[in-house]
């Protein structure tokens, strides 16, 4: 298991072998995931998004663009 130390400005290096197995360099974005209580998934941005797909499981119900439009109106007036 490779691991890094917490810098006290909340830094971290990340490790050369992590570095190229994930293919990022320097000035290359990363996300953190959440994909359970206190567990994140680290994500270099510059994959293509197609390979987040079934990331989080199937959905278990399709929803409208419709119905997603009206959420997102409903939300905005509540801001």
């Amino acid at each position: 298991m490779t691991t890094a130390t917490i810098t006290t400005k909340g830094q971290i290096t990340i490790p050369a072998s992590v570095r190229a197995d994930l293919q990022v360099d320097t000035g290359d974005r990363v996300e953190f995931v959440p994909i359970a209580p206190g567990r994140y998934e680290f994500v270099a941005v510059t994959r293509e998004v197609t390979e987040l797909k079934g990331m989080f499981g199937k959905v278990a119900k399709p929803v409208s663009i419709d119905a997603m439009n009206a959420a997102i109106a409903a939300r905005g007036a509540q801001a």
